[in-house]
């Protein structure tokens, strides 16, 4: 076999002879991933060391452009083992990654120490207004140069001792917490030994807890599996007070239990190492440190936004509980709210509110129904796709599916995998992988997957969806849209490579279509009846899913200012931190968003998005992309809704062009104007007058 590096037999490096480059996971070995890392990471830095050494005069081709073409092994191991360790990840697997989470942190400091390698960027970087570049590649020359610098480039060699201590230390770090969350996860699953205590469930559901009992090596009982976000979505069913208590503390304390997997020391250290890095790089804050990559001004703007929406969310929920406690007496007068009651008794508020069965809804809502005739159609309709399912490839699961896509010419342009079911060996939550990028100059095309956590059914029995399952549904495949149609040259700025505060507004945009009128006929049909949805019932989810509580806004914005609080410390002020519970209480309060009744989304010591994720000083990108989301559903509505036009127009703008343009200038050319919060606001109902 030949790889970009030379002769190898490891079948990670080898290129693939399937279709658009899909790793052949059949010939891999979890023993092939260290020596294929191994080689790759030396043939790269071959590959540096040649274009730092260069005697030719520094060009944009020989300098940026070829350390962007470089590296391809260890972009093909990492494409193939990080998608790995996410869904599917076992104990030599996470050995693995501990491992190489500092091992390619190392790497990665060593290419951007070069000296000789940052001179050359430098060089380009302080005449690149003569050298007539194109956009994107003024991009990318600029990306290179500030990458570079936040890595330690330009620090003397003290500094840069201390950048590579804290860097590879905070990459073991958050590599560790991201696997005591998905142990203590696991770990604190709920077992009930009488099933009535489970009443409010459906017969799907009560199978699927007893299955997970039985894998868990329980000879009775029903085991219920936590989900990765404090709020359970099994509290809104269950009827049983007990019951719904016992769930929620089980998931409000993991990680805090002072067991081995307690992560709150974890935490605490990445915060002040962080700390200590953007001081080394003359930051005010870690929070200063990563805003500076994104769309958002600063941290003062980021701080400003979220202020704004805790004081409207707080008047909001304050109505909200108050007509939830009127509701809820009036069913028993004796009745008593606490936070792990709270959403059942939104939903049974809500239904009492609509004159239809709103839990009929999932009936109408079969996974592979609503993927080929609702998922796949929108994008068909939008963007001229079609998917052709390959039974006759193989994934690295068996559960996962391929579709390969083609464009509206009927050539092929990548691979999509859906990943659905929950297994403990995933971990929590939902999100969009590349295994492949797309590049023009590498003639690779993308092969993305999407990941999500559906309790598997019964063999022989359908996989009925909630409206929010159907709502991350519809959001993942947004983020895989934004990668099969990216057309960008360098693999860098492909699809979602993009500012983080960013990358979900158009995965948010494709919510819109889950229960457009035209989308849902196609694909709302009775699991068993095979009749279409009910006009009423169509109207009713529609109306409920266009009513967002205040409690869910006050959830994420709680979320939001906990991970603020954390990286707006200094130094001095991180290590003074002990007690990582009160830390959390006095931000909440500070931030006008402390409550018992309602917890953020997620506790400091779960808190994965932001301590084992990318998403440290950047939680806020959510509501922060949903501005534009919301402006842009409000720009498709006025121009006609599901028309093939329209989206030709959104992916000539954004999908198809990733991080090769600025993103904030393409959507204001998209909708005419520059953003406002408005219909943001009216659409999570917290202003009912226009703003």
């Amino acid at each position: 076999m030949m790889t970009a590096g030379g002769p190898s037999m490891n079948p990670v490096l080898a290129e693939s002879d399937l279709p658009h480059g899909l790793p052949d996971f059949a010939s891999i070995s979890d023993e092939d991933f260290l020596p294929a890392f191994t080689e790759a990471m030396g043939t790269h830095l071959d590959e540096v060391a040649a274009i730092a050494d260069n005697p030719q005069p520094p060009t944009f081709a020989n300098t940026v452009e070829a350390l962007e073409l470089s590296g391809r092994d260890l972009a093909r191991a990492a494409g193939v083992f990080f998608n790995l360790v996410g869904p599917d990840t076992n104990p030599r697997r996470n050995e693995i990654s501990q491992e190489l989470s500092t091992r390619l942190t190392d790497h990665a400091n060593t290419i951007a120490m070069n000296p000789a390698l940052f001179a050359r960027i430098s060089d380009l970087h302080g005449r690149a207004e003569e050298l007539g570049l194109t956009e994107p590649q003024r991009r990318l020359l600029d990306k290179s140069y500030r990458d570079a610098v936040r890595a330690g480039a330009g620090l003397d060699a003290s500094g840069q001792t201390q950048m590579r201590e804290i860097s590879s230390r905070l990459a073991y770090l958050t590599t560790t917490f991201s696997q005591k969350i998905l142990d203590d996860t696991n770990a604190s699953a709920v077992l009930v030994d009488d099933v009535s205590q489970l009443d409010g469930l459906g017969a799907g559901q009560i199978a699927s807890a007893r299955r997970a009992a039985a894998d868990a090596g329980h000879e009775s009982g029903y085991l219920i599996s936590l989900e990765l976000p404090t709020s359970q979505s099994v509290l809104t069913e269950l009827s049983d007070p007990r019951t719904r208590q016992r769930v929620f503390d089980a998931s409000i304390s993991r990680c805090a239990r002072d067991n081995e997997f307690d992560t709150r020391e974890l935490l605490r250290e990445i915060v002040v190492l962080r700390a200590r890095r953007a001081q080394l790089l003359g930051y005010r804050d870690h929070a200063d440190y990563v805003i500076a990559e994104q769309t958002a001004p600063d941290a003062t703007a980021v701080e400003q936004l979220l202020t704004e929406l805790i004081g409207s969310a707080s008047t909001a929920g304050e109505r909200e509980i108050a007509a939830l406690t009127e509701f809820a007496r009036g069913v028993d007068p004796d009745v008593r709210i606490g936070a792990a009651d709270l959403t059942y008794w939104l939903a049974r508020q809500r239904r009492s509110r609509s004159e239809v069965d709103l839990d009929a809804f999932a009936d109408y809502c079969e996974l592979d129904t609503v993927i080929t005739r609702g998922v796949f159609y929108a994008a068909g309709v939008l963007y001229g796709l079609s998917f052709t399912e390959r039974p006759d490839l193989r994934a690295y699961h068996p559960d996962v599916r391929i579709w390969e896509v083609f464009d509206e010419s009927g050539a092929g342009i990548g691979l999509f995998l859906g990943d659905y079911f929950a297994r403990p060996s995933k971990r929590g939550g939902a999100w969009m992988n590349n295994i492949v990028d797309q590049s023009s100059l590498l003639a690779t095309q993308p092969v993305i997957v999407n990941v999500l956590n559906i309790p598997k059914p019964d063999a022989g029995q359908h996989a009925l969806l909630s409206i929010d399952q159907l709502t991350t549904l519809f959001h993942e495949f947004g983020h895989a849209v934004h990668g099969l149609l990216s057309a960008v040259a360098y693999p860098s700025q492909s699809g979602t490579s993009v500012p983080r505060d960013f990358v979900e507004f158009p995965s948010q945009v494709n919510e819109m279509w889950a229960l457009h009128p035209d989308v849902l006929a196609h694909y709302a049909r009775h699991h068993e009846t095979g009749e279409p949805i009910p006009a009423e019932l169509a109207d009713a989810a529609r109306a409920n899913a266009g009513a967002d509580t205040a409690h869910g806004t006050i959830e994420y914005l709680a979320a939001s200012a906990l991970d603020l609080a954390w990286h707006r410390l200094s130094v001095a002020d991180a290590e003074a931190v002990d007690d990582v519970e009160a830390f959390e209480r006095q931000a909440l309060r500070a931030a006008g968003i402390g409550t018992d009744l309602i917890p953020p989304r997620y506790r400091s010591a779960y808190f994965n998005h932001i301590f084992g994720g990318g998403y440290s000083a950047g939680y806020y990108s959510y509501i922060w992309s949903e501005v534009l989301d919301a402006e842009t559903e409000r720009w498709f509505l006025a121009e006609g809704g599901l028309r093939r036009e329209n989206g030709a127009r959104f992916a000539a703008s954004t999908l198809s062009r990733g991080n090769s343009v600025d993103p904030l200038v393409s959507h204001e050319e998209l909708i005419g104007h520059k953003p406002e919060i408005g219909p943001l606001m009216r659409r999570r109902g917290l202003v009912t007058e226009d703003v």
